[in-house]
């Protein structure tokens, strides 16, 4: 397998993907060896097939607003790989959404969906419609036109879109109750659903909580722990707020939080009605997070600056991609830091990886560590289909065995002959290896 000459090919195809295109490169350099291991994957090209997504649906989506104006937005619905089961992958409302994006998205989603054990495929969609600033209306509105559209591709057993940014509760149910609607069907076709109408206890707090479980299995290979370490979260929306409940709950101090506007470095530790009022300032609307200075006077906001420039043990980047580059990276190293787990989707940039895996620490890709989302989703799924609910135990339960599991699969297929893990690595390849096989039983299609 030639990567440059493959990634040449997919530049000239589709010109200014960045997203789409490092992410295709992140996978391919750590699956080299396996692949060229692997002649029948070559025979029956595995990976021509597998860059390439299946089919996207792209539509406009017309929506009236409070003022009686016409408006029109993008749609799309990237359904990239169902090799071992349905597309399942997030719908992202963002004035950033672009095909690349979501592309980039949808082919991590395919490799993360692969690493739970559970039997979904990947895909991704969304909008460039910003929710922020709209009435419920409006946004009612809008996801109804969108699931206008994107209901005629859907399915439990064909497509299962879930939320992401953008999308949250109130975004899934408008758009459930139009599915409901047009297909006169009452099934679990959307994840993150209200808890009285087949929704799954801990989903919302589920990326974050995995997030941990995930840094906790690494730190343990080292035989540590969460007790007494400093840790930085940024973001400071549901993924930021699962993570900051599960390391405190571990007996860590979460320390910052950031948004848009820069960082909150909180000394005295992110815990209690502190980790409550980040979701009543997520749901203020206005994506800052200065206001929590003026509501805890101890802590102290850091304009537009990132929180990587404080002196922690462990790093978890919750935000969104490519947030954490080199300088961040090395920052980290200087200060100590020992530990990072993504809980975004790329979050840290190619250069920061670089860094990380040079200094042999312990570092995880997004696709393991914040696969705890996707996981429970799948978790719904199952609920929905035995028409019955899990506790709250129940759930967090599984949710701990498959982040434990995702962990052991990453240690099988990266360690070095060095004994240094390369989570990335491992990653990479046994989420391919699962998704390769699958698509070798099946034939080329």
């Amino acid at each position: 397998m030639n990567v440059e000459q493959i990634l040449n090919n997919l530049e000239k195809k589709h010109p200014g993907e960045v997203e789409y295109l490092q992410a295709v490169r992140e996978v391919l350099e750590s699956i080299e060896d396996v692949v060229n291991e692997n002649p029948q994957f070559e025979a029956n090209g595995i990976i021509d097939r597998v860059v390439e997504p299946d089919r996207i649906l792209t539509f406009k989506v017309p929506w009236l607003s409070d003022d009686g104006k016409v408006n029109v937005n993008l749609g799309y619905r990237v359904q990239f790989n169902n090799a071992i089961g349905p597309y399942k992958g997030g719908l992202r409302f963002h004035p950033s959404v672009n095909l690349s994006i979501l592309k980039f998205l949808g082919f991590e989603q395919i490799f993360k969906n692969s690493l739970t054990t559970l039997p979904l495929g990947g895909g991704k969609g969304g909008s460039d419609f910003d929710p922020k600033g709209k009435s419920d209306r409006e946004v009612m509105h809008f996801c109804q036109s969108f699931m206008m559209e994107l209901q005629a591709i859907i399915g439990p057993d064909t497509d299962v879109p879930a939320g992401d940014i953008g999308v949250g509760g109130g975004e899934i149910g408008f758009m459930y109750g139009m599915y409901k609607k047009i297909r006169k069907e009452h099934t679990g076709v959307l994840t993150g659903k209200g808890l009285d109408w087949g929704g799954s206890l801990i989903r919302p707090e589920a990326t974050g909580f995995g997030t941990v479980y995930f840094a906790k299995e690494m730190l343990a290979t080292k035989e540590d722990s969460f007790e007494g370490k400093r840790v930085a979260i940024s973001g400071f929306g549901n993924v930021a707020w699962g993570a900051a409940t599960k390391v405190t709950e571990l007996g860590g101090k979460v320390v910052t939080i950031s948004g848009p506007d820069g960082y909150i470095y909180d000394e005295a530790g992110i815990s209690g009605d502190k980790i409550e009022y980040m979701l009543e300032l997520r749901a203020t609307n206005n994506d800052i997070v200065k206001p929590y200075a003026d509501e805890f006077p101890e802590a102290k906001f850091v304009a537009g600056s990132r929180p990587w420039e404080v002196k922690v043990d462990v790093a978890l980047p919750c935000a969104t991609q490519n947030e954490l580059d080199e300088n961040d990276a090395k920052t980290l190293m200087a200060n100590g830091c020992m530990c990072i787990g993504e809980g975004a989707n790329m979050p840290c940039t190619p250069e920061a990886i670089e860094v990380f895996l040079e200094n042999k620490v312990l570092y995880s890709p997004g696709k393991a560590s914040n696969a705890g989302g996707v996981a429970t989703s799948g978790l719904e799924m199952s609920q929905n289909s035995m028409k019955y609910s899990w506790s709250e135990k129940e759930v967090d339960d599984k949710l701990h065995r498959i982040m434990k599991d995702i962990h052991d699969q990453c240690v099988k297929h990266g360690t070095d002959e060095d004994g240094f893990v390369n989570y990335m690595k491992g990653a990479n390849i046994a989420g391919f290896l699962k998704v390769a096989n699958s698509m070798l039983d099946q034939g080329i299609l």
